[in-house]
């Protein structure tokens, strides 16, 4: 394995750090996937606690014949310049693994007709608009994604948190699901004017969600026939296996080239699941764990199989 720095989106106005992970033998073309992080700053490992998810994918692809291109998230590495900006997912994270993707395209050790995508949480709901802006990828391949909007997953996770809270938490989390969802209420009836004004928590607004919100993951995904690997942990209290994993199956059932991969001893993170609570999400991410090979197998195992396919036109 070899790790060479690079910067993604050299010469904008927001260059990012990041690394380029390379099998050892790279005599011939290898195929390259781009990771793109969940929801909030990130750096280029998506660290979250103990946790390490890119750094132990990159590692374990690049083991089986895989480079990866990782980097800090735009919000992490300019999180005062961006601070009172306003921002959609475009500027927040299409933009730069759009970079990214024409970063391995450009290095004559890639094969330019096998860049894959592996999106995480929120980046696994805009994985398939990344690829339909421009992407042109091989394969995507979703990790603890979910076909519903944004908000949507937003308001489940205070009511979960109500639900599994006691006194004083449960109180104040079933105030702010009140809030938040009256919040949305008629959200996709505003001009984008109006929604860019109407403030959400902190400097983020309605417009960040109407924008986003209005084509879903699986919205993207009924319009192509790009190969799809949707991967969901059994213990994942963030999205759920019986809601956001089903829905997808059920959406999707008669899309080809999609594959599904459900791991029900593993969390949002893909690493074992200890306490299932949403509540306790800190206390079980600052375990330090690992990715393990069945994960990394499956995504190697998509990548190979897709490589037999015809090339995805332009």
């Amino acid at each position: 394995m070899v790790n060479e720095k690079i910067v993604v989106g050299e010469g904008t106005e927001y260059p990012l750090h990041g690394m380029l992970t390379l099998p050892d033998d790279t005599a011939e073309k290898v195929p390259a996937v781009v990771f793109v992080h969940g929801s909030g700053p990130s750096n280029m490992n998506e660290q979250i606690y103990q946790l390490t998810p890119f750094k132990d994918l990159a590692e374990g692809l690049a083991a089986r014949g895989i480079a990866s291109v990782r980097y800090d998230k735009r919000t992490f590495a300019y999180a005062a310049k961006m601070k009172n900006t306003l921002i959609t997912v475009k500027e927040e994270t299409i933009d730069d693994a759009l970079l990214a993707a024409e970063l391995l395209r450009r290095d004559m050790r890639i094969d330019p007709d096998a860049v894959y995508i592996v999106g995480h949480s929120m980046g696994a709901m805009l994985a398939p608009r990344i690829d339909a802006e421009g992407g042109r990828f091989r394969g995507l391949i979703l990790m603890a994604g979910t076909p519903f909007r944004l908000e949507d997953i937003v308001v489940r996770q205070l009511r979960q948190s109500g639900r599994s809270g006691h006194g004083l938490m449960r109180a104040i989390a079933r105030l702010e699901d009140k809030l938040f969802s009256k919040k949305f209420d008629g959200l996709y009836e505003l001009s984008d004017e109006e929604a860019k004004k109407k403030k959400f928590a902190g400097a983020a607004t309605l417009y960040y969600f109407k924008e986003m919100g209005q084509k879903t993951a699986a919205d993207y995904l009924l319009e192509n026939d790009t190969p799809a690997l949707i991967l969901q942990g059994g213990m994942d209290f963030q999205v759920l296996p019986s809601e956001d994993y089903a829905r997808f199956r059920e959406l999707l059932k008669d899309r080809p080239n999609v594959e599904y991969r459900l791991y029900d001893d593993l969390n949002h993170i893909f690493v074992k699941g200890i306490y299932n609570n949403i509540l306790k999400a800190s206390k079980e991410y600052k375990v330090e764990q690992h990715i393990g090979a069945e994960v990394i197998d499956d995504i190697a195992a998509f990548i190979r199989g897709t490589l037999t396919e015809s090339v995805k036109p332009e």
